[in-house]
């Protein structure tokens, strides 16, 4: 039983994983390539490349737990919690 709900919670994680890495690719893909050298970030294409093949790791990783798999989780993770706001920022511009 115990193992049944390990294997749950493993896969529930990993759908969240690939989520989060292919709404990540989707919005790096569809912002500026201006907007990342705006904000002192790695380019555009570079973004799009790493966060391509963290969803490669994470889809020919057979768990969460690989180290493919928490490595491409890192990179989503990096974009989402400091790329990506300050991308979202300078398109925006100042708010008043």
């Amino acid at each position: 039983m115990a193992h049944d709900l390990t294997g749950m919670i493993l896969f529930v994680l990993r759908l969240v994983a690939l989520g989060a890495t292919i709404f990540a690719l989707i919005h790096a893909i569809r912002q500026r390539p201006d907007a990342f050298t705006a904000v002192d970030k790695l380019t555009k294409p570079i973004w799009t490349a790493i966060l391509a093949a963290a969803l490669l790791f994470l889809l020919l990783s057979l768990t969460v737990t690989s180290l493919l798999a928490l490595i491409a989780i890192i990179a989503t993770g990096i974009y989402l919690a400091d790329v990506r706001p300050k991308v979202d920022e300078i398109q925006r511009g100042p708010r008043w």
